[in-house]
């Protein structure tokens, strides 16, 4: 696949490894005859690391042989998550270090994550891009100071803490970016 058609989100092979496409810029040429640039920012799903590459208009990258499986979030314990598939109830197991920092977003209800499948083997989930989270602790709002756009930590179910507006109160659902961390929305 030419690297003017590789998307955000897509698994292409970059260096002998599956990587996971974080994000995409494009670099157009200022003089004529010269090759537009597309900068990649990726994560090499076998290591966990963040890969920076470049190519040109008309290089090309393979996409990698993946699968992706519709997955419920079983539990967890000391060392590993346990995850089942929705078709035919196999269940994966995966370090917490596979699972990443999407562990900070996984709920027992949680519906619409992916386990990353590599060589029959699971490497990592993928989790929706917005989460709804319910909020365990913040302190409560100063009455008042809601025109300004003053922020405070709060402590989601998951024990991710992010930081809302100071009229959100403990109990409220949100909606949380997966992908920054960061308050979208009342839910």
């Amino acid at each position: 696949m030419i690297a003017k058609e590789i998307k955000r989100g897509m698994i292409v092979v970059y260096d002998g490894a599956p990587c996971m496409i974080e994000g995409v810029v494009v670099q157009t040429p200022s003089a004529r005859g010269a090759a537009t640039l597309y900068k990649f920012r990726a994560r090499n799903l076998l290591t966990k690391t963040k890969v920076d590459f470049v190519l040109k208009g008309a290089e090309s990258l393979n996409e990698a042989d993946f699968q992706r499986r519709a997955v419920k979030y079983l539990y967890a314990d000391m060392e590993k998550m346990y995850f089942m598939d929705e078709e035919n109830y196999e269940q994966y197991e995966l370090t917490h270090d596979e699972v990443g920092d999407e562990k900070n977003y996984l709920t027992e209800d949680l519906e619409g994550v992916l386990v990353l499948i590599y060589n029959e083997m699971p490497v990592g989930i993928a989790v929706p891009f917005t989460i709804v989270l319910k909020i365990v602790q913040c302190d409560p709002g100063v009455k008042g100071n809601s025109a300004t756009s003053r922020t405070k930590p709060a402590t989601l179910e998951t024990g991710l803490v992010i930081q809302v507006p100071e009229y959100i109160e403990e109990g409220t659902l949100v909606k949380v970016d997966s992908r920054t961390g960061e308050y979208l929305s009342r839910a």
